[in-house]
Protein backbone atom coordinates (compact mmCIF):
# COMPACT_ATOMS: atom_id res chain seq x y z
CA UNK A 1 0.00 0.00 0.00
CA UNK A 2 1.69 3.35 -1.09
CA UNK A 3 0.70 6.74 0.05
CA UNK A 4 1.09 10.26 -0.39
CA UNK A 5 2.29 13.75 0.95
CA UNK A 6 -0.39 16.21 0.53
CA UNK A 7 1.33 19.22 -1.84
CA UNK A 8 2.06 21.85 0.18
CA UNK A 9 0.62 25.02 -0.47
CA UNK A 10 1.40 28.62 1.01
CA UNK A 11 -0.65 32.12 1.69
CA UNK A 12 1.46 33.77 -1.04
CA UNK A 13 1.05 30.77 -3.72
CA UNK A 14 -3.11 30.70 -3.34
CA UNK A 15 -3.36 34.10 -3.27
CA UNK A 16 -1.88 34.85 -6.51
CA UNK A 17 -3.70 32.14 -8.26
CA UNK A 18 -6.85 33.40 -6.69
CA UNK A 19 -6.01 37.01 -8.16
CA UNK A 20 -5.29 35.77 -11.40
CA UNK A 21 -8.47 34.04 -11.54
CA UNK A 22 -10.57 36.70 -10.81
CA UNK A 23 -8.68 38.41 -13.59
CA UNK A 24 -6.89 41.15 -11.03
CA UNK A 25 -3.65 41.07 -11.97
CA UNK A 26 -4.19 41.09 -15.79
CA UNK A 27 -7.60 42.97 -16.81
CA UNK A 28 -9.61 40.97 -19.20
CA UNK A 29 -11.66 41.81 -22.65
CA UNK A 30 -14.29 39.20 -21.74
CA UNK A 31 -17.66 39.82 -21.19
CA UNK A 32 -19.35 40.42 -18.00
CA UNK A 33 -21.41 37.39 -18.06
CA UNK A 34 -17.35 35.87 -18.09
CA UNK A 35 -16.48 37.65 -15.23
CA UNK A 36 -19.17 37.26 -13.24
CA UNK A 37 -18.73 33.46 -13.73
CA UNK A 38 -15.42 33.23 -12.61
CA UNK A 39 -15.98 35.43 -9.50
CA UNK A 40 -19.05 33.44 -8.40
CA UNK A 41 -20.95 36.61 -8.90
CA UNK A 42 -20.82 39.63 -7.80
CA UNK A 43 -23.34 40.94 -4.99
CA UNK A 44 -25.58 43.60 -5.76
CA UNK A 45 -27.43 44.88 -3.01
CA UNK A 46 -25.57 48.30 -4.37
CA UNK A 47 -25.73 47.67 -7.71
CA UNK A 48 -22.91 50.57 -8.21
CA UNK A 49 -20.65 48.47 -6.59
CA UNK A 50 -21.45 45.02 -8.52
CA UNK A 51 -20.95 47.39 -11.29
CA UNK A 52 -17.29 48.26 -10.55
CA UNK A 53 -16.65 44.84 -9.25
CA UNK A 54 -17.24 43.56 -12.72
CA UNK A 55 -16.17 46.22 -14.65
CA UNK A 56 -12.44 46.72 -12.83
CA UNK A 57 -11.70 43.37 -14.13
CA UNK A 58 -12.01 44.06 -17.39
CA UNK A 59 -9.80 46.16 -19.83
CA UNK A 60 -12.70 48.69 -20.85
CA UNK A 61 -16.04 47.82 -19.82
CA UNK A 62 -18.00 50.83 -17.74
CA UNK A 63 -21.01 50.10 -15.89
CA UNK A 64 -23.26 50.76 -19.30
CA UNK A 65 -21.77 47.23 -20.42
CA UNK A 66 -22.90 45.48 -17.06
CA UNK A 67 -26.03 47.20 -17.43
CA UNK A 68 -26.59 45.76 -21.28
CA UNK A 69 -25.44 42.69 -20.15
CA UNK A 70 -28.18 42.53 -17.45
CA UNK A 71 -31.29 44.58 -19.02
CA UNK A 72 -30.62 44.15 -23.12
CA UNK A 73 -28.49 40.68 -24.02
CA UNK A 74 -30.09 39.08 -20.78
CA UNK A 75 -26.15 37.41 -19.99
CA UNK A 76 -26.95 38.80 -16.41
CA UNK A 77 -29.47 37.86 -14.00
CA UNK A 78 -30.41 40.03 -11.21
CA UNK A 79 -31.40 37.73 -8.01
CA UNK A 80 -30.98 36.22 -4.82
CA UNK A 81 -27.36 34.51 -4.58
CA UNK A 82 -25.16 33.15 -1.89
CA UNK A 83 -26.27 34.16 1.81
CA UNK A 84 -29.71 34.62 0.18
CA UNK A 85 -28.41 38.08 -0.45
CA UNK A 86 -28.57 39.46 -4.35
CA UNK A 87 -26.14 38.92 -6.98
CA UNK A 88 -25.14 39.73 -10.44
CA UNK A 89 -25.19 35.97 -11.99
CA UNK A 90 -24.24 34.38 -15.36
CA UNK A 91 -27.66 33.35 -17.06
CA UNK A 92 -25.72 30.61 -18.55
CA UNK A 93 -25.09 29.42 -14.56
CA UNK A 94 -28.47 30.05 -13.14
CA UNK A 95 -29.94 26.32 -13.48
CA UNK A 96 -26.80 25.08 -11.31
CA UNK A 97 -26.93 27.90 -9.08
CA UNK A 98 -30.72 27.22 -8.46
CA UNK A 99 -30.25 23.67 -7.99
CA UNK A 100 -27.11 24.03 -5.57
CA UNK A 101 -28.98 26.92 -3.55
CA UNK A 102 -32.27 24.83 -3.19
CA UNK A 103 -30.64 22.04 -1.95
CA UNK A 104 -28.88 23.82 0.86
CA UNK A 105 -30.18 22.93 4.34
CA UNK A 106 -32.26 25.47 5.47
CA UNK A 107 -32.54 25.41 8.77
CA UNK A 108 -35.57 26.14 11.85
CA UNK A 109 -37.20 28.87 10.70
CA UNK A 110 -36.84 32.42 12.30
CA UNK A 111 -40.34 33.69 11.96
CA UNK A 112 -42.59 33.79 14.93
CA UNK A 113 -44.90 31.00 14.74
CA UNK A 114 -47.90 33.61 14.28
CA UNK A 115 -46.00 34.65 10.95
CA UNK A 116 -44.89 31.47 9.44
CA UNK A 117 -46.03 29.25 6.47
CA UNK A 118 -47.09 25.72 6.64
CA UNK A 119 -44.78 23.59 3.71
CA UNK A 120 -48.38 23.45 1.99
CA UNK A 121 -48.28 27.21 2.10
CA UNK A 122 -45.03 27.58 0.67
CA UNK A 123 -45.40 25.15 -2.47
CA UNK A 124 -48.70 27.05 -3.42
CA UNK A 125 -46.97 30.48 -3.06
CA UNK A 126 -43.70 29.33 -4.99
CA UNK A 127 -46.62 28.28 -7.82
CA UNK A 128 -48.17 31.81 -7.58
CA UNK A 129 -45.29 33.76 -8.13
CA UNK A 130 -44.14 31.90 -10.82
CA UNK A 131 -47.46 32.06 -12.81
CA UNK A 132 -47.56 35.82 -12.29
CA UNK A 133 -44.51 36.82 -13.07
CA UNK A 134 -44.16 34.81 -16.79
CA UNK A 135 -43.52 36.78 -19.43
CA UNK A 136 -44.32 40.30 -16.78
CA UNK A 137 -43.12 42.66 -14.89
CA UNK A 138 -44.53 42.94 -11.08
CA UNK A 139 -43.99 45.32 -8.28
CA UNK A 140 -44.48 44.14 -5.10
CA UNK A 141 -47.26 45.08 -4.57
CA UNK A 142 -49.23 44.11 -7.72
CA UNK A 143 -47.41 40.88 -6.78
CA UNK A 144 -49.13 40.57 -3.47
CA UNK A 145 -52.12 41.06 -5.01
CA UNK A 146 -51.45 38.49 -8.08
CA UNK A 147 -50.30 35.68 -5.49
CA UNK A 148 -53.17 36.80 -3.12
CA UNK A 149 -55.76 36.06 -5.74
CA UNK A 150 -54.21 32.39 -6.90
CA UNK A 151 -53.88 31.74 -2.89
CA UNK A 152 -55.66 33.50 -0.32
CA UNK A 153 -56.05 36.50 1.68
CA UNK A 154 -53.69 34.72 4.16
CA UNK A 155 -50.84 35.09 2.16
CA UNK A 156 -51.06 38.91 1.85
CA UNK A 157 -51.26 39.36 5.38
CA UNK A 158 -49.13 42.25 6.59
CA UNK A 159 -47.20 40.22 9.48
CA UNK A 160 -43.81 40.58 8.74
CA UNK A 161 -42.04 42.87 10.69
CA UNK A 162 -39.59 45.29 8.70
CA UNK A 163 -38.01 48.49 8.68
CA UNK A 164 -40.69 50.01 11.24
CA UNK A 165 -43.23 49.10 9.04
CA UNK A 166 -45.35 45.24 7.93
CA UNK A 167 -44.53 43.03 5.26
CA UNK A 168 -47.01 40.61 3.48
CA UNK A 169 -46.46 37.22 4.96
CA UNK A 170 -45.82 35.66 2.05
CA UNK A 171 -42.30 38.13 1.85
CA UNK A 172 -40.49 35.65 3.53
CA UNK A 173 -39.72 33.47 1.22
CA UNK A 174 -38.73 36.00 -1.72
CA UNK A 175 -35.09 34.60 -1.52
CA UNK A 176 -36.35 31.38 -1.40
CA UNK A 177 -38.34 32.00 -4.81
CA UNK A 178 -35.28 33.10 -6.56
CA UNK A 179 -33.64 29.74 -4.88
CA UNK A 180 -36.14 28.03 -6.68
CA UNK A 181 -35.64 29.44 -10.15
CA UNK A 182 -38.97 31.24 -10.42
CA UNK A 183 -38.28 34.82 -9.26
CA UNK A 184 -35.33 37.31 -10.25
CA UNK A 185 -35.36 41.29 -10.92
CA UNK A 186 -36.75 42.82 -13.53
CA UNK A 187 -36.18 46.93 -14.57
CA UNK A 188 -36.51 48.92 -11.94
CA UNK A 189 -40.16 50.80 -12.83
CA UNK A 190 -39.16 54.59 -11.63
CA UNK A 191 -37.79 53.39 -7.58
CA UNK A 192 -40.09 50.75 -7.65
CA UNK A 193 -38.63 47.23 -7.89
CA UNK A 194 -39.92 44.84 -9.78
CA UNK A 195 -39.76 41.13 -10.30
CA UNK A 196 -40.33 38.85 -13.02
CA UNK A 197 -39.90 34.80 -13.96
CA UNK A 198 -36.50 34.18 -15.50
CA UNK A 199 -37.86 30.88 -16.56
CA UNK A 200 -35.13 28.82 -15.90
CA UNK A 201 -35.58 24.77 -14.12
CA UNK A 202 -32.82 24.30 -11.37
CA UNK A 203 -30.37 21.80 -12.31
CA UNK A 204 -30.63 18.15 -9.72
CA UNK A 205 -29.25 19.19 -6.29
CA UNK A 206 -26.29 16.46 -5.77
CA UNK A 207 -25.01 17.41 -9.12
CA UNK A 208 -25.68 21.03 -9.14
CA UNK A 209 -24.18 21.38 -5.33
CA UNK A 210 -20.53 19.12 -6.63
CA UNK A 211 -20.35 21.76 -9.52
CA UNK A 212 -20.76 24.79 -7.37
CA UNK A 213 -18.17 23.15 -4.84
CA UNK A 214 -15.73 22.68 -8.12
CA UNK A 215 -16.25 26.36 -9.01
CA UNK A 216 -15.44 27.47 -5.70
CA UNK A 217 -12.80 25.76 -5.30
CA UNK A 218 -11.08 26.84 -8.40
CA UNK A 219 -11.53 30.55 -7.90
CA UNK A 220 -10.90 30.59 -3.93
CA UNK A 221 -9.06 27.27 -3.30
CA UNK A 222 -7.40 25.97 -1.30
CA UNK A 223 -10.44 26.09 1.00
CA UNK A 224 -12.29 24.18 3.85
CA UNK A 225 -15.58 23.16 4.34
CA UNK A 226 -15.82 25.98 7.02
CA UNK A 227 -14.72 28.01 4.22
CA UNK A 228 -17.34 27.07 1.73
CA UNK A 229 -19.96 27.16 4.25
CA UNK A 230 -19.71 30.71 5.68
CA UNK A 231 -19.31 31.69 2.07
CA UNK A 232 -23.13 29.95 1.74
CA UNK A 233 -23.94 30.95 5.06
CA UNK A 234 -24.69 27.21 5.27
CA UNK A 235 -24.24 24.55 8.15
CA UNK A 236 -20.55 23.47 8.83
CA UNK A 237 -21.31 20.04 9.66
CA UNK A 238 -23.32 19.62 6.45
CA UNK A 239 -20.56 21.37 4.09
CA UNK A 240 -17.91 18.70 5.88
CA UNK A 241 -20.12 15.77 4.83
CA UNK A 242 -20.72 17.21 1.10
CA UNK A 243 -16.53 17.93 0.96
CA UNK A 244 -16.32 13.55 1.94
CA UNK A 245 -18.47 13.13 -0.35
CA UNK A 246 -16.80 14.79 -3.17
CA UNK A 247 -13.45 13.32 -2.18
CA UNK A 248 -14.70 10.07 -2.03
CA UNK A 249 -15.88 10.20 -5.68
CA UNK A 250 -12.51 12.01 -6.43
CA UNK A 251 -13.68 15.28 -7.44
CA UNK A 252 -11.55 16.91 -4.73
CA UNK A 253 -8.42 15.88 -3.23
CA UNK A 254 -6.50 17.74 -0.07
CA UNK A 255 -3.89 19.45 0.31
CA UNK A 256 -1.48 21.25 3.17
CA UNK A 257 -2.31 25.34 3.33
CA UNK A 258 -0.28 26.93 5.54
CA UNK A 259 -0.15 23.75 7.98
CA UNK A 260 -3.83 22.85 8.21
CA UNK A 261 -5.97 20.28 5.73
CA UNK A 262 -7.41 21.96 2.39
CA UNK A 263 -9.46 21.41 -0.63
CA UNK A 264 -8.94 22.00 -4.50
CA UNK A 265 -10.18 20.33 -7.62
CA UNK A 266 -9.10 16.94 -7.99
CA UNK A 267 -5.43 17.64 -10.38
CA UNK A 268 -5.47 21.21 -9.87
CA UNK A 269 -2.73 21.30 -7.86
CA UNK A 270 -0.25 23.96 -9.91
CA UNK A 271 0.41 27.20 -7.97
CA UNK A 272 2.74 30.15 -8.83
CA UNK A 273 5.80 30.39 -7.25
CA UNK A 274 5.89 31.65 -3.08
CA UNK A 275 6.09 35.33 -3.71
CA UNK A 276 2.94 37.82 -3.17
CA UNK A 277 1.04 38.77 -6.26
CA UNK A 278 2.09 42.24 -7.41
CA UNK A 279 0.19 45.47 -8.40
CA UNK A 280 -2.18 47.89 -6.82
CA UNK A 281 -6.01 47.38 -6.84
CA UNK A 282 -9.21 49.31 -5.35
CA UNK A 283 -12.29 47.22 -5.23
CA UNK A 284 -15.97 47.99 -4.22
CA UNK A 285 -18.25 47.49 -1.59
CA UNK A 286 -18.78 43.51 -0.72
CA UNK A 287 -16.30 42.65 -3.58
CA UNK A 288 -16.20 38.32 -4.02
CA UNK A 289 -12.67 38.38 -3.71
CA UNK A 290 -12.69 40.02 0.02
CA UNK A 291 -15.82 38.22 0.44
CA UNK A 292 -14.98 34.42 -0.52
CA UNK A 293 -10.83 34.56 0.04
CA UNK A 294 -9.86 32.79 3.02
CA UNK A 295 -8.30 32.97 6.16
CA UNK A 296 -9.20 36.34 6.64
CA UNK A 297 -6.27 36.93 8.93
CA UNK A 298 -3.74 36.43 5.85
CA UNK A 299 -6.50 38.48 3.29
CA UNK A 300 -6.55 41.51 5.79
CA UNK A 301 -3.19 41.58 8.02
CA UNK A 302 -1.69 44.25 10.77
CA UNK A 303 -4.07 47.02 11.11
CA UNK A 304 -6.20 46.61 8.01
CA UNK A 305 -8.12 43.66 10.04
CA UNK A 306 -9.75 45.80 12.73
CA UNK A 307 -9.64 49.32 10.27
CA UNK A 308 -11.50 47.31 6.98
CA UNK A 309 -13.08 44.50 8.87
CA UNK A 310 -15.81 46.63 10.85
CA UNK A 311 -17.71 44.35 12.98
CA UNK A 312 -15.62 41.07 11.38
CA UNK A 313 -17.56 41.13 8.22
CA UNK A 314 -15.80 41.91 4.89
CA UNK A 315 -17.06 44.05 2.24
CA UNK A 316 -18.14 46.88 4.48
CA UNK A 317 -15.47 48.94 3.61
CA UNK A 318 -14.32 49.38 -0.48
CA UNK A 319 -10.47 48.16 -0.14
CA UNK A 320 -7.32 48.63 -1.61
CA UNK A 321 -5.18 45.68 -2.37
CA UNK A 322 -1.45 45.88 -2.67
CA UNK A 323 0.75 42.88 -3.56
CA UNK A 324 -2.59 40.75 -2.94
CA UNK A 325 -3.48 42.13 0.17
CA UNK A 326 -5.46 44.48 2.21
CA UNK A 327 -3.49 47.72 2.35
CA UNK A 328 -6.05 50.17 2.80
CA UNK A 329 -9.87 51.53 2.72
CA UNK A 330 -11.33 54.30 0.40
CA UNK A 331 -14.44 55.98 -0.83
CA UNK A 332 -15.41 57.79 -3.72
CA UNK A 333 -18.12 60.93 -3.76
CA UNK A 334 -19.34 62.66 -6.93
CA UNK A 335 -19.85 65.90 -7.86
CA UNK A 336 -21.23 65.98 -10.90
CA UNK A 337 -18.85 64.93 -13.15
CA UNK A 338 -16.16 64.66 -10.68
CA UNK A 339 -15.48 61.90 -8.78
CA UNK A 340 -13.27 62.25 -5.85
CA UNK A 341 -11.98 59.11 -4.68
CA UNK A 342 -9.97 59.34 -0.98
CA UNK A 343 -7.70 56.34 0.00
CA UNK A 344 -6.40 55.97 3.29
CA UNK A 345 -3.32 53.70 3.26
CA UNK A 346 -3.06 51.48 6.80
CA UNK A 347 0.26 49.87 8.21
CA UNK A 348 -0.24 46.50 7.13
CA UNK A 349 2.25 43.74 6.77
CA UNK A 350 2.14 43.71 3.19
CA UNK A 351 2.55 46.88 2.33
CA UNK A 352 5.98 48.25 4.20
CA UNK A 353 5.81 51.46 2.67
CA UNK A 354 2.72 52.27 4.57
CA UNK A 355 4.39 52.16 7.65
CA UNK A 356 6.79 55.11 6.71
CA UNK A 357 6.60 58.77 8.97
CA UNK A 358 2.90 59.91 8.50
CA UNK A 359 4.65 63.13 7.98
CA UNK A 360 5.28 61.64 4.13
CA UNK A 361 3.00 63.21 1.87
CA UNK A 362 2.48 60.28 0.12
CA UNK A 363 3.61 56.95 2.25
CA UNK A 364 3.53 54.45 -1.50
CA UNK A 365 6.41 54.64 -3.82
CA UNK A 366 6.09 56.83 -7.13
CA UNK A 367 5.45 53.53 -9.17
CA UNK A 368 2.58 52.63 -6.40
CA UNK A 369 1.37 56.21 -6.62
CA UNK A 370 0.90 56.44 -10.22
CA UNK A 371 -0.71 52.35 -10.10
CA UNK A 372 -3.41 54.37 -7.51
CA UNK A 373 -3.90 56.84 -9.61
CA UNK A 374 -4.22 54.60 -12.64
CA UNK A 375 -6.76 52.55 -10.55
CA UNK A 376 -8.88 55.81 -9.66
CA UNK A 377 -8.80 56.93 -13.09
CA UNK A 378 -10.40 53.57 -14.25
CA UNK A 379 -13.10 54.16 -11.27
CA UNK A 380 -14.15 57.52 -12.75
CA UNK A 381 -14.71 56.13 -16.44
CA UNK A 382 -16.58 52.87 -15.17
CA UNK A 383 -18.93 55.27 -13.19
CA UNK A 384 -18.49 57.68 -16.71
CA UNK A 385 -16.83 60.45 -14.83
CA UNK A 386 -13.58 62.36 -14.31
CA UNK A 387 -11.08 60.99 -11.07
CA UNK A 388 -9.27 63.03 -8.17
CA UNK A 389 -7.08 61.34 -6.55
CA UNK A 390 -6.88 62.02 -2.57
CA UNK A 391 -4.52 60.01 -0.03
CA UNK A 392 -6.22 60.92 3.40
CA UNK A 393 -8.39 59.80 5.59
CA UNK A 394 -11.60 57.78 4.98
CA UNK A 395 -14.32 59.42 7.57
CA UNK A 396 -17.16 57.47 5.99
CA UNK A 397 -18.62 54.41 8.14
CA UNK A 398 -18.51 51.35 6.93
CA UNK A 399 -21.95 50.27 4.48
CA UNK A 400 -24.77 49.03 6.72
Amino acid sequence: MTTSTPPKVSWAQADARRIHRQFLDQPTDAPPATVAAAMLGAHAQVLSAAELSLALRTTDSTRVDVRAALWEDGTLVKTYGPRGTVHLLPAADLPMWTGALSAIPTGANPMPADVRMTEEQTDQVLAAIADALTDTELTVDELTDAIVARTGPWAGDRVMEAFQDKWPRWRQITHLAGHRGVLCFGRDRGRKVTYTNPGVRPAEGTGALGDLVARYLHAYGPASPRHFAKWLAAPVGWATGLFASLAGAGRIEEVEFEGAPGWVVAGDTTFPDARPARGVRLLPYFDAFTIASQPRESLFPGDAYSRALAGGQAGNYPVLLIDGTVAGVWHQRRSGQRITVTVELLKSLSSPESSKSPKTPHPLSATRLRALEAQAERVATILEGRAELVVGQVTVGPHA
